[in-house]
């Protein structure tokens, strides 16, 4: 301690102590300046094109088209799961939904990122520290990690609500069983449903979910026909254990359906998180040239990013209420962001430090929710499930489809 304390007397501490204040207070100075509500700046062609009277109406047709976008791409995978061309078990969902994953990547890497960095770099803010730290990369990047965490607490905490379940079945059937229930005429056979030996963490296709290292252990000592005898057995439905196995995407395993319920969750979070911003975006601006083409970009966007959803809620067998209030938050998100937008747009400047601040933070960690749930949770589990494995057709048929999904998402960057 005395050493620290002689080295303290021997620096000059009134200098540093000034420098170090000096700083604090900069900083801390543009950080209020960055909270602001002043005028600053603004788009020139916006500004020239300003037509509020159009603008309101082509809000009001926003609001129906992308309403109904987003309807109607929930619905088809819940709707049409009774369906043999569109049920989730289907290869024309698979690629649809790889198509769907596509978009959703690009929203994230091509839409979200840019526009967030453009807002947090913007020249109305002050250059230090939005200038001189990459605060969009940095924010999109907490914000995967953020996702992954939830990802495995959500998937840990509903293995063992599973767990807890099939405990209690055990115990019940074990104590039924002790009884031995005579009557008159013999004994009341107690019938006991087998369970599928899928481990948790495997998903219906054969895929693995890539949170929870243990299911991975786990799937190696199920001791699964490696090559092409897997195939042939996954072709037949059955495995070298000599019983049945549903490898249906929508089918009736409980341990299938865990990572499903926290997949549809977590992605549901990461789409309304932006999509309330870009509808704000969309109900803020005057200018019937930039809402025009925002209109077809956000309703194709909506379209595909809920029938990803759709999927996910379906695969996980929510009951039949919560379903349905999944679904609906997820389409009246966009429009309730467009009313808002509309009913502030009179004093809102999106031009503020603050506004700008507020929407690139935003934008980032939508970005990086969207890109952590695109890539593991869509991408990563369907294509490396043995479905896709052993389909070589589905395999073209799917990175076709998941490429033109992102490079459609990615060429209306060009208008909106």
């Amino acid at each position: 301690m005395s050493f620290i304390e002689d080295l303290w007397l021997v620096l000059p501490s009134e200098q540093i102590r000034g420098k170090s204040r000096f700083f604090l207070d900069s900083f801390l100075q543009n950080l209020s300046y960055s909270m602001s509500t002043t005028i600053c700046g603004g788009d020139t062609a916006e500004v020239s094109c300003r037509d509020d009277k159009q603008a309101l109406a082509l809000k009001m047709v926003a609001i129906a088209t992308i309403l109904l976008a987003g309807v109607a791409g929930v619905a088809i995978p819940l709707v049409g799961k009774k369906r043999r061309f569109l049920r989730t078990d289907s290869n024309l969902f698979f690629a649809a939904k790889a198509f769907a994953a596509g978009v959703i990547l690009a929203t994230g890497f091509v839409h979200m990122l840019p526009d967030a960095t453009k807002a947090l770099t913007d020249s109305c803010l002050p250059k230090n520290p939005w200038s001189n730290f990459p605060f969009s990369g940095f924010f999109a990047m907490m914000a995967a990690l953020a996702t992954l965490l939830v990802d495995f607490v959500g998937t840990q905490y509903y293995e063992r609500k599973q767990e807890e379940k099939k405990r209690g079945e055990l115990g019940r059937v074990e104590s039924v069983d002790s009884g031995s229930v005579f009557e008159s005429d013999g004994i009341i056979p107690v019938e006991v449903k087998e369970t599928s030996e899928k481990v948790f963490g495997e998903e219906e296709g054969g895929g693995m979910h890539i949170v929870g290292m243990h299911a991975h252990v786990a799937h190696h000592r199920h001791n699964h026909p490696q090559g092409e005898g897997a195939c042939e057995g996954h072709a037949r439905g059955e495995d070298s254990h000599g019983h049945s196995h549903s490898h249906g995407f929508g089918g009736g395993n409980e341990e299938g359906g865990v990572r499903h319920v926290v997949v549809s969750q977590v992605l549901e979070l990461g789409i309304v998180s932006h999509s309330i911003i870009i509808g704000f975006s969309l109900g803020v601006s005057q200018s019937p040239c930039s809402i025009r083409p925002l209109i077809g970009a956000l309703s194709f966007h909506q379209f595909f990013e809920g029938f990803a959803l759709g999927g996910c809620i379906s695969q996980a067998q929510f009951h039949t209420l919560h379903t349905t209030l999944m679904a609906c938050f997820f389409a009246v998100t966009t429009p309730i962001g467009i009313a808002i937008g509309t009913t502030v747009s009179s004093f809102y400047n999106p031009n503020s430090p603050r506004a700008l601040v507020i929407e690139g933070i935003f934008d980032s960690i939508s970005a990086g929710i969207l890109v952590y749930m695109a890539l593991v949770d869509l991408i990563a589990a369907d294509f490396m499930s043995k479905r896709m494995k052993c389909n070589i057709r589905l395999q073209i048929v799917s990175y076709f489809t998941l490429f033109l999904g992102a490079l459609l998402m990615s060429l209306l960057a060009i208008w909106a």
